[in-house]
């Protein structure tokens, strides 16, 4: 816990300024990094070691997508990169068929999840980054998943007593899922009367609300569902890259799924209205 504290307390500060201070293009840069870590991490947690070319495809393509998108071309972009993944994934499967190098149609789809998805995923930071005001769009996905996965931590550490789900996650608790749930919540309005009182923006205070609720269930949910992968392949961690979290995967898995819906709900239903 120690190491998570501490962790927390350099990396989180050194977020917002990238955030909230830095131009967009370095931004980029830091998402492309995240992604390419991640992607590397997934390939070497669940099998990926015996086929280092499989492991530099999808590094190599998921540091392309939010290149793609910081540039205004995210979907060609991840439509070329896909439809050139899955091909050379296929040749390598074909190639290496019934030989020590076999890949299976688990790994290529595995590849295309963290080589392409989850980076197109993530990128949707860049595309709030990018926005009009878009340093205030874009804290809402990191208040709404890091905000909640702490409380969800805190909360059943120090009050939970039944298991929520004991096979996939055994130390999730329903006090912490709860806790987690409304503290995500709370975090997005606190965040909203603060835009409201210190901008001119007009802040839909009842639409932040279903924000901070559906954040909270989506990051609680990328949460569990990285945790399913884990459980299945028999690991505790995607890498050790920053102690007492795990690795890159291990902190962002809980965005995966709240920035998506973060900028689709920016896009249809604002809650912040830049003036």
């Amino acid at each position: 816990m120690k190491n998570r504290i501490i962790v927390a307390a350099i990396f989180i500060p050194i977020l917002f300024i990238i955030l909230f201070f830095l131009p967009a293009y370095i931004f980029a840069a830091v998402i492309a990094i995240v992604c390419a870590v991640s992607a590397y991490e997934l390939q070497h947690a669940i099998g990926g070691k015996s086929n280092d070319r499989i492991s530099i495809y999808a590094v190599f393509s998921a540091a392309l997508i939010p290149v793609g998108v910081y540039f205004d071309m995210g979907m060609p972009v991840f439509t070329a990169v896909s439809l050139v993944l899955l091909c050379l994934m296929f040749v390598e499967a074909i190639i290496g068929f019934r030989t020590i190098r076999r890949v299976t149609f688990a790994q290529v789809l595995t590849v295309a999840f963290g080589g392409a998805m989850i980076p197109f995923f993530l990128s949707n930071l860049i595309s709030l980054k990018s926005l009009p005001e878009g340093r205030l769009f874009v804290l809402l996905p990191v208040i709404s998943a890091f905000i909640t996965d702490a409380g969800a931590y805190f909360i059943g550490m120090f009050f939970g007593k039944r298991k929520a789900f004991p096979q996939v996650s055994p130390k999730k608790t329903v006090e912490g899922c709860i806790g987690g749930l409304a503290i995500g919540v709370a975090a997005l309005v606190i965040y909203g009367g603060v835009i409201y009182f210190t901008t001119l923006h007009e802040v839909v205070f009842w639409a932040l609300i279903l924000y901070g609720v559906i954040g909270a269930v989506l990051t609680e949910l990328g949460d569990l569902a990285f945790s399913l992968v884990k459980r299945e392949f028999d690991i505790k961690d995607y890498g050790r890259l920053l102690p007492g979290h795990g690795g890159m995967l291990d902190r962002f898995d809980s965005m995966v799924f709240t920035a998506p819906a973060m900028y689709l709900l920016v896009t249809v239903m604002p809650a912040i209205i830049v003036k």
